[in-house]
Formats: structure tokens, C-alpha cells, sequence
């Protein structure tokens, strides 16, 4: 009988690899655990979310800070991924604010930190676009 696991096509398994890579699951599941922990009392909020790549100079931007501040004022914290443009803009209206600025982060190669108007940082290593990394 035929070995079908050893099929010209099909790569032999590298145990080790396979271990490491499995266990990338627990660190993603406490990651999602640590951030629904520190969210859920994070009552009420909205989220803004928009171009990293905005400028400073920019309208949106400056209308952003200027929606963000209004939002936290009223008692709304705001949700934001944390990162440069209008991310940063959202943070940092909220953050002038009453309610606290939240920044959701993902580590990326080309980002260095989030925006430095977080009250609330949470990090995300395994971000799933950076599974395949």
C-alpha cells in the first residue's frame, strides 16, 4: 500500500515549527482576553477610525480634533487605532477633552509607537495581517 503522506507534493511536517507556530494561539487568545478586559468598562465610547497617512495640515484633521474634544466633553470616550493622521487627530481631541482617549495599536515594521495622546494604549502583537510575517 501506497504512503500518501509521502506524496511528491506534500511538504514533510517540521515538528518543531509546527510546535512554536501552535502556540501563537495562546498569545493571541491572552491578547484578546487583556483587551475585552480593560474595554469593558469603557462606557459609552465611539470609535473613529481614518487615514494614517492625513496630514496635520489638513481640514479632516483639524476637524477631527475638533469632533473628538466635542465627543469626550459630552462624556464619550474615543476609540481610535492610535496611530499617525486621523487616528492621531481623534486621540488627541478626546485626550484635550473630559473622557479618556483610547488607542488601539497594532505593532507594525514601519511604525515606531502609537500617537502620544492615548490615556488608554493597548498593543496588539499579532495582528493578523502580521500573521504570515
Amino acid at each position: 500500500m501506497e504512503d500518501k503522506s509521502m506524496h511528491p507534493g506534500m511538504n514533510p511536517i517540521n515538528d518543531s515549527m509546527l510546535s512554536r507556530e501552535s502556540w501563537k494561539i495562546f498569545q493571541i487568545m491572552a491578547e484578546f482576553v487583556e483587551g475585552f478586559e480593560r474595554m469593558a468598562r469603557v462606557r459609552p465610547s465611539v470609535s473613529i477610525f481614518g487615514s494614517a497617512r492625513t496630514s496635520p495640515e489638513h481640514p479632516y484633521y483639524k476637524l477631527t480634533i475638533d469632533i473628538a474634544r466635542e465627543l469626550s466633553d459630552a462624556g464619550f470616550s474615543v476609540v481610535s487605532g492610535g496611530g499617525p493622521g486621523i487616528m492621531e487627530a481623534a486621540n488627541k481631541g478626546a485626550f484635550e477633552g473630559k473622557s479618556p482617549s483610547i488607542g488601539l495599536n497594532i505593532q507594525l515594521p514601519h511604525e515606531k509607537a502609537g500617537n502620544p495622546y492615548q490615556d488608554i494604549s493597548l498593543l496588539n502583537t499579532f495582528f493578523p495581517g502580521r500573521l504570515c510575517l
